[in-house]
């Protein structure tokens, strides 16, 4: 409760209330501006990212644009997603709650990745890979850190499958309820309208979710739209 308060002669702050108690509603201290919402669809089109979105590190500017879609250039060559920059990030909606992006892999380079994941501690993805001029869909566990922050294992692919096209859908289901339910579902499509899921399932211990590109330093991934749709509601 936000409530207005003038000030005594001598110094002391003054409650302004109705008939001695709480009022229902109170004018506004300044005028109400809009809050853009966490969720719906996102096409990067404007010139600037909306406030809903987190870098994982300090962004490398010249790696990375909007207005057509969301261009990653990759700004680090590595094999840990927790070193890699501009890892683009959006906080998860509780309890539980879908993302989905739609890649443009076709310039991608052997050694490349890039994908959607949770992410924190213990993290999975999905995404695309490229190595040796085969183009695969894979599906990612085992990435973790300790308590210091510190890289502890790097992953280990559980699932993939080969891709052609150029273009593809990733997308996580998430419950991130409290307790032994609470898991990440990943799967994809090709088409953009049937999906196949990539098993198994990973426990969801993360809080925020990412899209990312990581490997030759001169490859480009689209990831050019985002929908994160309304949480659902958690059943009792």
């Amino acid at each position: 409760m936000l409530a207005p308060i003038t000030w005594t002669a001598d110094g002391w702050p003054v409650l302004q209330t109705v008939n001695g108690r709480w009022g229902a509603t109170y004018p506004y201290p300044v005028t109400p501006r809009p809050v853009q919402p966490m969720i719906g669809p996102d096409a990067f089109t404007g010139a600037t990212l909306a406030p809903r979105w987190e870098w994982n590190h300090n962004p490398d500017t010249t790696r990375w644009s909007t207005g057509d879609g969301l261009r990653l250039h990759t700004a680090t060559v590595t094999n840990d997603l927790y070193r890699a920059r501009n890892t683009l990030t959006h906080r998860v909606q509780g309890p539980t709650s879908t993302a989905t992006i739609e890649l443009d892999y076709s310039t991608m380079r052997d050694g490349d990745r890039a994908g959607l994941a949770m992410l924190r501690n213990s993290s999975a993805w999905i995404g695309v890979r490229r190595d040796n001029g085969a183009t695969r869909v894979v599906m990612t566990d085992s990435l973790t850190m300790d308590s210091n922050w510190n890289t502890t294992g790097t992953g280990v692919e559980r699932a993939g499958a080969p891709i052609a096209g150029g273009r593809v859908w990733l997308r996580v289901n998430a419950d991130i309820r409290p307790g032994p339910a609470s898991r990440a579902t990943f799967s994809y499509s090709t088409d953009g309208l049937s999906s196949r899921r990539s098993a198994p399932r990973s426990r969801s211990t993360t809080s925020g979710s990412s899209s990312w590109a990581t490997a030759t330093p001169s490859s480009t991934t689209r990831p050019s739209r985002w929908a994160v749709p309304s949480p659902s509601t958690a059943s009792t």
